[in-house]
């Protein structure tokens, strides 16, 4: 089933969980492999929406796409679900943070000591929380789900556990320890896994031509599933 039949929401780049006004807790992520992704699907046709972490602007100053800014990764759910409709997919690219500080501090923090503890609480799990509005909403139930998995260890492990845990279509797993396929680089490795139990392996290429065989893997799917548009 072509992509220009449906909605598709890609998110990238990182999150940033503030510790006071001038310091938060972040990763590297680039949002590279996420603007290709938008990029693929619209030039497909498709209704694109970006949301996107901090991320240069350089890369999405010419995007034929709309494109959605957040900062924190309960900001990145809330634009997600805003956007989510039926006939949607959802490609997951974004690298948010697992946790954030229990509290902000209004001012800056002070050094007073040779330690400072930092207490965090876990962040909302994006994936499993649409995945749960699928099954309480009969209108998203053939939403699409793509989630990402950057490993460092027991990678294929971890992918999988992901790709059931969180109820997924498919799940990509990016080794980022591997050279020129972690963050902020142009290149990528991947290896996609099915609900079906398929895997795909994809050499090390540019992250167009990975998202590019990512939407294809895609519609492959939405055509196995015979998955049908829904019209009001």
């Amino acid at each position: 089933m072509p992509l220009k039949d449906r909605k598709v929401i890609v998110t990238g780049g990182p999150t940033r969980e503030w510790l006071d006004p001038v310091r938060f807790i972040s990763n590297p992520s680039s949002g590279r492999m996420g603007v290709a992704i938008a990029e693929e699907a619209a030039n497909r046709g498709s209704e694109t929406v970006f949301i996107h972490g901090p991320i240069s602007r350089e890369l999405i100053d010419r995007a034929e796409y709309r494109c959605v800014g957040i900062q924190t990764t309960v900001e990145l759910l809330d634009a997600v679900k805003k956007e989510l409709t039926q006939n949607t997919v959802l490609i997951m690219a974004a690298a948010p943070a697992d946790y954030t500080p229990v509290q902000k501090s209004d001012v800056k923090i002070k050094k007073t000591g040779d330690e400072l503890t930092i207490h965090l609480k876990k962040n909302p799990d994006i994936l499993k929380t649409i995945a749960a509005m699928k099954q309480a909403n009969f209108s998203l139930k053939n939403i699409f789900m793509v989630g990402f998995a950057a490993e460092t260890n027991d990678i294929e492990k971890y992918a999988l556990g992901k790709l059931k845990e969180k109820d997924l279509d498919m799940i990509c797993l990016n080794d980022v320890g591997q050279k020129d396929a972690g963050f902020s680089v142009d290149t990528n490795i991947i290896t996609i896994f099915t609900r079906q139990g398929e895997k795909m392996e994809l050499p090390l290429q540019s992250k167009q031509d990975v998202a590019a065989r990512i939407l294809d893997c895609v519609e492959t799917g939405l055509t196995r599933m015979g998955t049908t548009l829904i019209t009001e």
